[in-house]
């Protein structure tokens, strides 16, 4: 169901969450542990939960997909945070690319790259 026209998207919101919680004391905040942390602290749990849903998705169980791409997107928005980056830079990634073919747009990424 799409949110309310008023209502924030659940991961602008979450994004909120993870930005007020970053100068939280680390005893008592999972997120300023990880956003106070070494940056490879954080990449190691992206790159966990990262394997942990592949490995439900080669499984199957729907339920475990699920938990683990929450898992997983909850850690990069905490990722994006380490780095100073809010979610709505990725929207914004996002709607450059909106109606472009992914592999036009992977060919022009190519081009631009290398030149």
């Amino acid at each position: 169901m799409a949110p309310h026209p008023t209502e924030s998207h659940i991961l602008d919101r979450l994004d909120g969450v993870v930005d007020s919680r970053k100068d939280s004391q680390p005893e008592y905040s999972y997120v300023a542990g990880l956003l106070q942390g070494a940056a490879d602290v954080v990449r190691a749990k992206v790159d966990e939960e990262s394997s942990e849903l592949a490995a439900a998705s080669a499984a199957g169980d729907q339920a475990s997909i699920v938990h683990e791409a929450a898992d997983l997107i909850f850690h990069w928005l905490v990722l994006l945070r380490w780095h100073g980056i809010p979610v709505s830079a990725v929207w914004e990634e996002l709607e450059t690319r909106f109606g472009v073919s992914g592999l036009d747009e992977k060919s022009l990424r190519s081009t631009t790259e290398s030149g």
